[in-house]
């Protein structure tokens, strides 16, 4: 059983909607009853009555929504008192950032923040980017780091979770070499060729996805590996087993060295930038520090 299924039902019980609920927790309504079915599989028992308009709590769901109620609030309060027995130690920064972020931007970034703001603690998760909108919002993590395109909102509220564009990136389709140093599957030639791709709901997935239809491409590609993870992408991509579109901050040692190429030109990429998203709510003096360094870098440049 996870936290978030807890929360999840708690928000269904407000809403007695599974759509707005699902907005609310900044995930997709599939995703999310497919979380609603797995408490009740936990449980035991169906906790929602979906026989009826709006949706209602079960008799079981009822007692149930009590006894979830009780159980945040002591985690919670849990959570509170162990972080501030950190804090008394030390300071600690907790950041949530998609997976690519957390390889392959994170390391450098925060090493260039110690050259200038001297020695500091971080905690890092690597999360999906529902997970990570969802981390800033529950306040488990002080920061989140993700992509940011204007096709894929995350209905955060601007006024409560500013965000600083840190960096930019782009999203390049590459494939291994053929024997000529040229891309083995090019964009541009017959259907059929082999593709590696993301699942649908994540963000590199959407972005991709974007590209394939706005240049029409889907009859040309044949799936034949996903995952949510581009490093994983890349990866496979590397042995020769299709195309694949990939942060290029993931893939510049690859390019460099020749171990992967470019598929296809300008008409197939896509800029997206690296931000980081914070709650004015919640604050700590080393927070503060980091954002506004971060502020006044982005403002530099």
């Amino acid at each position: 059983m996870e936290i978030a299924w807890l929360e999840d039902f708690l928000t269904l019980s407000v809403t007695n909607n599974f759509s707005r609920a699902a907005e609310t927790r900044h995930v997709s309504q599939p995703a999310f009853s497919r979380r609603i079915r797995n408490l009740e599989h936990w449980v035991g028992t169906p906790l929602v009555d979906r026989s009826v308009y709006p949706v209602a709590l079960t008799p079981a769901g009822d007692a149930f929504r009590k006894a979830a109620e009780e159980c945040l609030r002591s985690l919670r309060d849990a959570r509170e008192e162990a972080t501030r027995l950190v804090a008394r130690s030390g300071e600690v920064i907790s950041f949530a950032a998609l997976h690519t972020l957390a390889l392959s931007y994170f390391p450098r970034w925060s090493a260039d923040l110690q050259s200038t703001l001297g020695t500091m603690s971080f905690r890092m998760v690597a999360d999906n980017l529902s997970g990570c909108i969802e981390a800033v919002i529950s306040g488990s993590s002080d920061l989140t780091l993700c992509y940011s395109h204007p096709s894929v909102p995350t209905a955060l509220d601007i006024n409560r979770y500013p965000s600083i564009a840190l960096a930019q990136d782009r999203i390049l389709p590459v494939s291994a070499p053929n024997g000529k140093g040229t891309a083995r599957f090019a964009l541009g030639e017959e259907g059929g060729l082999p593709y590696l791709g993301y699942a649908s709901d994540s963000f590199l997935g959407r972005i991709a996805n974007t590209i394939v239809q706005n240049n029409k491409l889907g009859p040309a590609l044949a799936l034949r590996y996903e995952n949510s993870m581009a490093e994983a992408l890349k990866s496979v991509a590397i042995e020769g087993g299709g195309l694949a579109w990939l942060p290029e901050i993931c893939i510049r040692k690859e390019l460099a060295s020749g171990a992967l190429v470019l598929a296809g030109d300008e008409r197939f990429t896509k800029p997206i930038s690296i931000r980081l998203y914070r709650s004015i709510e919640r604050s700590r003096k080393e927070v503060e520090r980091l954002w506004a360094f971060a502020k006044s870098s982005a403002e530099a440049d």
